[in-house]
């Protein structure tokens, strides 16, 4: 039995563990899924996004985390990244889509999630501790990049069935 998309689509998923590699892990994975599919345009701006969110999943939680690569057939490229913490943190929280404070210069981190900000064209969460999945499963950040960039980032979840998906698919809270 075979599966039909339309043609350009396509989605890589990846689980990691809770290891300080992992963000290289997700970085090679993206540089290889991009190139291959000829969306090198892509690259630096999915690359260091994807990294950033994968870097937290390590630093803010215990658990395994999955990194999810899906190819839209209007030419957008979506990004998501599950984890185990139930906390979204902004700019993925609630309308009216609260704003990530600027780092201070000194400081050594604290810009990854200003870089969403400022680089993906949209953005959003959902929080699958409010699902009928309910187990405790965390939440999924996502990005898109490669479509129309609008003054105002969308912070709307993906459909309920999108996102029982994607629970299913990556294992909710147990990987």
């Amino acid at each position: 039995m075979g599966t039909v998309s339309p043609s350009g689509t396509w989605v890589y998923a990846l689980r990691l563990p809770h290891d300080p590699r992992a963000a290289r892990v997700a970085r090679m994975t993206v540089r290889a899924a991009l190139s291959s599919h000829g969306r090198q345009e892509l690259l630096e701006v999915v690359e260091l996004l994807a990294c950033e969110l994968v870097t937290n999943t390590y630093r803010h939680t215990s658990g395994p985390a999955s990194l999810r690569l899906t190819a839209l057939a209007d030419g957008r490229l979506r990004v998501g990244v599950w984890d185990s913490h139930p906390r979204v943190p902004a700019p993925f929280g609630e309308p009216p889509w609260d704003r990530v404070t600027t780092a201070p210069v000194e400081a050594e981190g604290g810009r990854g999630l200003t870089l969403v900000q400022e680089y993906a064209d949209s953005w959003g969460s959902w929080s699958l501790r409010d699902s009928p999945l309910d187990r405790g499963a965390g939440k999924l950040l996502w990005f898109e990049v490669g479509g129309r960039r609008d003054a105002t980032p969308l912070s709307v979840a993906p459909s309920t069935v999108g996102a029982e998906s994607w629970a299913r698919e990556h294992g909710g809270a147990a990987t």
